[in-house]
């Protein structure tokens, strides 16, 4: 089974929840175009199964989180937000 959560362009406030993290089989994280606030939740890299995890459009800021680097086969989009990340660059595939 596969499980989603499309929930972009809902103006969307506060930060996003470290337990998303939990939801392990989930496919597919929608939250772009909102606007959400703080940092992205480490937790986020034990979604190991996702396949899009789309943050972008968003007020998200801080560091990327290293354990991201965990979701290789995701597609990640992290683009039009504050960020500045580990390597001082956003990956150009999360962009």
């Amino acid at each position: 089974s596969h499980y989603d959560r499309n929930l972009g362009s809902n103006e969307l406030t506060g930060t996003i929840p470290p337990e998303l993290g939990n939801l392990k089989k989930l496919d597919i994280l929608m939250l772009g175009n909102n606007k959400l606030t703080g940092t992205i939740p480490s937790e986020l890299g034990k979604l190991v199964q996702i396949s899009f995890l789309y943050l972008n459009s968003n007020c998200l800021g801080g560091e990327i989180p290293q354990e991201l680097e965990n979701l290789v086969e995701a597609n990640i989009n992290l683009s039009h937000n504050y960020f500045f990340s580990y390597t001082g660059l956003i990956p150009d595939a999360w962009k």
